[in-house]
């Protein structure tokens, strides 16, 4: 080789170098790129068109995340005295109008070691290293990763609490104004005792709101911010992790450094409220699946709430109830693909806990929205078929229990009143005629009924006196519904104070940058 060659492949190798450096590939201790198959994989996830609900693509979104961090980290830095406020005004200022073109120049770059050593690679090569370098000063990608996936969070999660709660609020509205529409309670499948549409909502609507309180204790971790944990063990410098937390809208520090970057309990907890709630929504969707059907006739869904059949003309499909039970069930799978991750790793940070056991969190958040969404929407457009409802508890024989018990509150022994009154049933069974005309011929039972008897055993009446232990009658009907009303008051309140919060954090945040860069 001439020496003239051996010049330009020393050229070709330094220019190989620095693009290397440049694009966050020359680490100091790696010269090359990751495979690209591997790539692929790890990394691809952040291409153009691979993004969020809202539309913005993935590379965008998580972009915008580590660059809130970076304001808030930078800010920090500034008022500690760690970095000189010059600096840190050109990089918040940079990164500011980075935000402000949604990282137009920085789409489609290389990320041949991931998204933050590429985009801060990028700021090194715009405002050099004595500027663009001080970046990760006192962070490592550890505690950025665990703090931004906290900030992801808050999106989707605020969105679930919020509609969590309209489902609650539609529950208990409706359960107040079908409080005297008598049904049927169910038991295996057969009817049982009367109750009222209304106390069947509010059953459901009790069961909703313990959901919704649990997923609000399932996000307290993520109002805790782990930022300043390093790579697993802390920082000698003299970062204030309070001040971030401040300014980022989170509650309060991470006391402990390994269990702010090993732990991402709040996934198997909102996974885990998530299946709760899908267990409850599941089983409400079967119920009115059953009671939509010809054959019960309990329930009629709204136009705009049923699909037809694209053959069979006559069909009014109630097809939304079964969406609701696939989607409500998909947040249990989630949470098993979760957990059994995060079982694979020691307590520490590890790819296993903060990102292949994360990414299962959105589509079990999403698939849960979606389902609750629905099934607002069901329980407002369903309207009860009254008269059937009332012939359903009369057929059924749903008085036969308040039958029996008012023959034990005049004397007689309960297992002989049961046997007494399933003898009446079997009766009016043969004969085909109501449980009240059956009673007449029997001197024990026509001795309770008061005057002429004609109206005796209606369900209403009974679901009206049955107003103990819980039962339907008021006023313990309309207390409980009071109960439940204040509850969720309170609950909406703590949602909306937490989403507050963030927004409120959010402003101030950049209220904050803007006046350090305009001082400076």
């Amino acid at each position: 080789m001439s020496a003239i060659d051996a010049l330009h492949a020393l050229d070709a190798i330094a220019c190989r170098a620095e693009t290397a450096v440049r694009d966050g590939a020359d680490t100091g201790r790696l010269r090359t790129t990751l495979n690209d198959e591997a790539h692929r994989i790890v990394y691809d996830q952040y291409l153009p068109g691979s993004g969020s609900r809202s539309g913005r693509d993935g590379l965008v979104q998580e972009l915008r995340l580590i660059s809130e961090v970076d304001l808030a980290h930078l800010v920090m830095l500034s008022e500690r005295g760690i970095v000189d406020t010059g600096r840190v005004a050109v990089l918040l200022d940079t990164i500011t109008a980075l935000r402000a073109d949604d990282f137009a120049e920085l789409r489609g770059m290389p990320m041949p070691r991931g998204v933050y050593l590429a985009y801060e690679g990028r700021l090194v090569e715009r405002l050099g290293e004595r500027i663009g370098g001080v970046l990760h000063t006192g962070r490592s990608r550890n505690d950025l990763n665990a703090t931004t996936v906290r900030l992801k969070t808050r999106g989707p999660y605020g969105e679930l609490l919020t509609e969590v709660a309209e489902l609650a609020d539609i529950l208990l509205a409706a359960a107040d104004v079908y409080r005297d529409v008598t049904m049927p309670a169910y038991t295996h499948g057969q009817p049982a005792v009367p109750i009222t549409y209304g106390h069947y909502l509010a059953g459901v609507a009790g069961s909703v709101l313990r959901s919704l309180q649990a997923l609000l204790e399932a996000g307290r971790e993520i109002d805790v911010n782990p930022l300043g944990a390093g790579a697993v063990g802390g920082t000698s410098v003299r970062i204030d992790p309070h001040r971030t937390a401040e300014l980022l809208g989170f509650t309060g520090a991470a006391p402990n450094s390994v269990d702010a970057v090993a732990s991402r309990d709040f996934v198997l907890r909102l996974l885990a409220a998530c299946s709760t709630l899908g267990v409850t929504m599941a089983r409400v969707a079967r119920d009115l699946s059953t009671w939509t059907s010809e054959e019960f006739g309990l329930l009629r869904m709204a136009d705009d709430l049923v699909g037809s059949s694209s053959m069979m003309p006559q069909k009014r499909n109630p097809f939304l109830l079964e969406h609701i039970q696939g989607r409500s069930s998909a947040a249990l799978g989630h949470f098993v693909a979760a957990s059994s991750a995060m079982t694979t790793a020691g307590f520490t940070n590890a790819i296993a806990v903060g990102t292949e056991s994360v990414r299962q969190l959105w589509p079990g958040l999403a698939d849960t929205l979606d389902a609750v969404t629905l099934l607002r929407l069901v329980v407002a457009g369903a309207e009860p078929e009254r008269e059937r409802m009332e012939e359903r508890a009369v057929g059924g024989f749903t008085t036969a229990t308040y039958l029996a018990e008012s023959l034990v509150m005049d004397g007689m022994p309960f297992r002989r009143a049961h046997h007494l009154v399933g003898e009446t049933v079997l009766s009016a069974l043969d004969r085909g005629v109501s449980l009240t005309e059956a009673g007449r011929d029997r001197p024990e039972v026509a001795a309770l009924a008061p005057g002429d008897g004609s109206s005796w055993l209606d369900p209403a009446d009974v679901a009206a006196a049955y107003a103990y232990g819980g039962g339907p009658g008021a006023p313990a009907a309309e207390a409980a519904l009071g109960r439940l009303t204040t509850e969720l008051e309170r609950l909406q309140d703590e949602v909306t104070a937490r989403r507050t919060r963030w927004t409120s954090a959010a402003d101030r945040l950049a209220t904050t940058v803007r006046a350090l860069v305009e001082s400076s």
